[in-house]
């Protein structure tokens, strides 16, 4: 099938999880809405559209690996690893709870489909890196992709992970950015600028592409296979808190709850 036709049925899971975010901070009363709902559709284009996974052998040597590099991030990663069938949607619940396996983070030990633990602090693309690496050195032919939080970008050690995996020509390698513009506290351009992204990758020896990263069709072409040999750079553009207009584009929502009248409201924006 077509991207075109592919993309309302990706659509009609992304509006599920967003619904699951919003219910799933607002039970755990923490979480960090804007980004789960910015990156959402990144998510559901990469577990439906990109990656080659058995949720029944998560540790099989010939899998595709995803890393959440953006792991504040996880109450979205978990509803879809939940609905891609990794454990049941009802461990959802759980999330954040005392002894629940479903942390603020995401913990590979504990929950299946993680691949390791992160924070937004410029360490998931470092162990993606490795991981592509890995798969060259041993003749396998498994994807990486990560999904790296813009404001993470100012970590040094992602550029060095950048130079790394193009000097080794890492071509299995595909890193999105979402690029919501919007980090703790205030906009990353005010914070410390990251434009031209896109050329910025480039400059490193990768190739870019930069695209809307709420467009199925454009989100699933992005994610084909590398055509120069060289790893894969998406720069995703996003709006933080996508799909509930009072959380949109608004600094305060990185890690707001909602009453249970914004989750009413929210709740239905995202039936619609």
């Amino acid at each position: 099938m077509s991207p075109a036709q592919v993309a309302p049925a990706l659509a009609g899971i992304a509006a599920e999880i967003r619904r699951d975010v919003v219910t799933t901070i607002q039970h755990a009363q923490l979480g960090h809405i804007g980004g789960d709902l910015s990156v959402t559709d990144i998510l559901v284009a990469v577990y439906w559209g990109a990656m080659s996974i058995d949720p029944l052998a998560p540790k099989a040597e010939d899998r595709d690996r995803f890393i959440l590099s953006k792991g504040h991030c996880a109450a979205s990663l978990y509803s879809v690893l939940a609905r891609a069938g990794f454990f049941p949607r009802s461990a959802l619940a759980d999330f954040a709870q005392d002894l629940s396996p479903l942390n603020g983070h995401p913990n590979r030990v504990k929950v299946p489909g993680v691949e390791t633990n992160t924070g937004p602090l410029g360490h998931g693309f470092p162990v993606a890196t490795g991981c592509a690496l890995g798969a060259k050195l041993r003749g396998l032919n498994y994807r990486t992709i990560v999904v790296i939080g813009d404001g993470e970008l100012q970590e040094g050690s992602n550029w060095e992970a950048a130079m790394t995996a193009a000097h080794y020509g890492l071509s299995s390698l595909t890193a999105i950015v979402d690029r919501n513009r919007l980090q703790q506290g205030a906009r990353t351009e005010d914070t410390k600028g990251l434009e031209p992204l896109d050329e910025k990758w480039a400059s490193f020896g990768w190739e870019t592409r930069r695209i809307d990263g709420h467009d199925y069709c454009q989100l699933l072409e992005a994610l084909g296979p590398s055509t120069t040999g060289k790893p894969v750079a998406i720069v995703a553009d996003t709006i933080k808190g996508k799909g509930v207009s009072f959380i949109e584009d608004r600094v305060e929502w990185h890690h707001k709850v909602p009453s249970d009248e914004q989750v009413h409201a929210a709740l239905e924006e995202l039936s619609r």
